[in-house]
């Protein structure tokens, strides 16, 4: 531990414990980073972030704006601008809205700016639906930004933290992602680190470029087809980079609260003869199930992914390498094709040897905030070790019939 995390970790007295939502532990996460301007423009299951910001914001002892805007597209503009200008930027939003910023989204990460943004998975209109679901973040994952889910209240707030720290190293803006209901308006006891840590872990943001009158330079001009194609390509390796990089942050995070993450979080999987792969809120009542069939002599895993964009292609194989079944959950569908994790996991599973190589499984569950249940779960269990190859692919369960 280096003597700065020593000291922050003796001053975390100053920490405390609060019974927090999933929405209030993300805008506490903003808060503590020292945000200096959040773009506000609310949107349920979303509002919650923006309104508790609104209260800190009031009395923040450091130089800061709260915007109110008029558009979901119009809060990200303004958060871009203010990134541009060198300030650490914040906005939440969740389905359309999210589905309204997708223009300026490639703005932001072309632009290299390390925005992070809380979105609250809500599922996609029409009908209207303000319950969980995940197309609305996984529609946007072509844009350049990284994408964490989260599974809990305290690893939404620790989670915003540390994209603050990987954002402004790599350049990338950041998504951080929770589902609708069943953690942004869920309390539960969060434990808030001291503004002392946090300082230690994020230091203030040094932007390597901004705009400046006293320095001006010209920024968003024409791209010429002799450099589009490097811009993009450090973009992508950018991307690629940030993989170690948040291993270094989750590191240095557990050693300063004692809370670790990574990218993929593998449970019980160390013998399995199948694994289930499960991301955000389902991956704990998947866990709870993972412990009912051991019981019952049967070995079967979980593997937990929480970071997807960049995908972890490295952790995925040595997690799943020699699983001879594997299950993955999908709260979203890619309309005639599969399940989005499915579809990313047998890609970075593609070039491993046959005879290491899963049998891969999809269901499609969830959809539009319905219960992803014990039930559903052993169904998916079930159908997987009783069918020696997948046909189909991609089984729809837990619908009525």
């Amino acid at each position: 531990m280096t003597a700065p995390q020593a000291a922050a970790r003796e001053g975390s007295a100053a920490a405390s414990t609060r019974i927090l939502t999933g929405n209030q532990a993300a805008a506490y996460g903003a808060y503590l980073s020292q945000v200096q301007v959040v773009s506000a423009y609310p949107i349920t299951p979303q509002t919650t972030v923006i309104e508790t910001l609104a209260e800190l914001y009031r009395d923040a002892p450091w130089p800061s704006r709260f915007v109110n805007v008029e558009s979901e597209h119009s809060a990200m503009a303004a958060c871009i601008g203010a990134s541009m200008a060198g300030a650490r930027a914040f906005t939440a939003t969740s389905s359309q809205g999210l589905a309204l910023m997708h223009e300026l989204l490639h703005w932001a990460s072309a632009q290299r700016l390390p925005l992070v943004m809380v979105n609250v998975n809500r599922a996609l209109a029409p009908g209207w639906n303000i319950w969980t679901d995940q197309n609305d973040s996984l529609s946007q994952r072509d844009t350049g930004w990284m994408q964490l889910y989260c599974e809990s209240n305290q690893e939404a707030l620790d989670t915003v933290i540390q994209a603050y720290r990987v954002a402004e190293q790599v350049q990338i803006p950041i998504m951080v992602v929770l589902d609708a209901f069943v953690l942004s308006h869920t309390a539960e006891a969060v434990s808030l680190p001291s503004p002392e840590m946090v300082r230690a872990f994020l230091p203030p943001r040094d932007p390597p470029f901004r705009l400046d009158v006293e320095e001006p330079h010209a920024f968003g001009g024409l791209l010429t087809p002799d450099h589009y194609q490097e811009v993009r390509a450090k973009l992508h390796r950018g991307m690629e980079d940030a993989i170690p990089i948040w291993g270094e942050a989750e590191r240095s995070w557990e050693a300063f609260t004692g809370r670790a993450y990574d990218a993929v979080v593998p449970y019980r999987t160390e013998d399995a003869e199948m694994v289930l792969v499960a991301s955000a809120t389902v991956a704990s009542t998947a866990r709870d199930v993972i412990d009912a069939l051991r019981a019952r002599g049967k070995k079967v895993g979980l593997l937990r992914v929480r970071l997807f964009r960049p995908t972890p292609h490295d952790a995925l194989r040595l997690a799943l390498r020699g699983i001879p079944r594997v299950a993955v959950i999908d709260r979203n569908i890619s309309y005639g094709h599969h399940g989005i994790f499915f579809q990313e996991i047998k890609s970075a599973l593609y070039d491993l040897p046959a005879r290491e190589r899963p049998g891969m499984f999809g269901y499609v569950t969830g959809l539009g905030g319905r219960d992803v249940t014990r039930g559903v779960i052993l169904d998916a269990v079930g159908r997987t070790l009783s069918r020696d190859r997948a046909e189909p692919e991609t089984v729809w369960i837990g619908r009525k019939e």
